[in-house]
């Protein structure tokens, strides 16, 4: 099996270049090809020389996926259903704002955590992806929106959420370098890069001391222990304390506030008791709640809150002084959610 230059650093390419005979600037230049001209075969790099091309392509391979299947929303949202470079099936998401250009990536195939109201961990965890396959989603994502034109006016992905298929933290030096690559490769800047966890917390820690601008988004879903044992089994070891300790040292840290999203779910977590223990535990703490109203999963007995009942449960954490924002429901017409539209897939 040939090797992958996607996931690779500039000096990283550089080397590669060395190791032929070439000047180093032949590997920014593999740099410039991949990761900012979309080339998709080492045998279309026609600007670098014959003999290095040929060198370059026995040993090595781009490194991009496959389009099994895109699914396009009336609400400028879109899905594409992925084979990376390593095989399986992985999905991403497209959506487009007025202002910018949001693409959701996954960072595994499956999910060990098996939250109950997601698709994803329903059919297990498979393998980690290379941050190259990483990289390649938002390269895919970013061409398919050139295609449907649906990018802003800069013409070019703009902001990517680490919230797909998978817990990012449990796949960190994936996740990491990818985080790297988009900032110094994409030139998408740190603050406009997203991780979210459901909660790993030694992987919040050990983010933490990266010192990176980025934003940190912990997934809470709960506001008592044992509720969120239920809804996050695979994560039942650490309790909301930890979870909450985790965020104060992240903001310590990095001096970035930390996002807490909670996942709306009808008659299960969107009582009048669970958003004032939820502001009791949120109370004092630099952060800003993403209130998330479930995009339902077939199969699974969880709907979303009525619209004045999410409402209500914004109110009530706005008058503690708790930053809010409810996420605009979207995609719910194209499996969006995580893993929908690969587990339908499968069937």
């Amino acid at each position: 099996m040939k090797k992958i230059l996607l996931g690779l650093s500039d000096d990283e390419l550089k080397l590669i270049a060395a190791e032929a005979g070439e000047k180093g600037y032949r590997g920014k230049q593999v740099a410039d090809l991949v990761y900012r001209h979309g080339c998709k075969e080492v045998a279309a790099m026609s600007n670098l020389p014959a003999k290095f091309r040929s060198w370059l392509g026995q040993d090595y391979e781009v490194g991009r996926s496959q389009i099994v299947k895109t699914r396009r929303g009336k609400d400028m949202t879109f899905k594409v259903l992925l084979s990376p470079a390593f095989g399986d099936l992985i999905e991403s998401v497209g959506m487009a704002y007025e202002d910018r250009f949001s693409c959701c990536v996954s960072t595994q195939v499956g999910c060990a955590i098996g939250c109950s109201f997601c698709a994803t961990g329903a059919g297990g965890f498979k393998r980690n992806l290379a941050a190259g396959e990483i990289i390649d989603q938002v390269l895919t994502v970013g061409e398919v929106a050139v295609r449907e034109k649906m990018l802003p006016p800069d013409g070019r992905v703009s902001h990517v959420v680490f919230m797909g298929m998978g817990e990012p933290l449990m796949n960190y030096d994936a996740t990491l370098t990818a985080v790297k690559l988009l900032n110094s490769e994409l030139n998408i800047g740190m603050r406009n890069i997203t991780v979210s966890t459901i909660g790993y917390v030694p992987g919040i820690y050990r983010l933490a001391a990266e010192h990176l601008q980025l934003t940190l988004a912990i997934s809470l879903h709960a506001s008592e222990d044992a509720l969120r044992r239920r809804l996050v089994p695979g994560m039942s070891r650490y309790s909301l304390k930890d979870l909450i300790e985790a965020g104060r040292h992240y903001f310590k840290e990095t001096g970035r506030r930390v996002t807490f999203e909670y996942c709306l779910l009808m008659g299960v977590n969107d009582s009048q008791s669970e958003v004032a223990r939820l502001a009791a535990l949120l109370k004092g703490i630099n952060c800003h709640v993403n209130l998330i109203p479930l995009n339902p999963v077939e199969g699974k007995n969880y709907k979303p809150p009525r619209a004045d009942q999410a409402a209500e449960f914004r109110r009530v954490l706005e008058a503690a002084d708790i930053p809010v924002t409810q996420r605009e429901q979207r995609g719910a017409g194209i499996e969006a959610a995580c893993g929908q539209l690969r587990r339908m897939q499968r069937q």
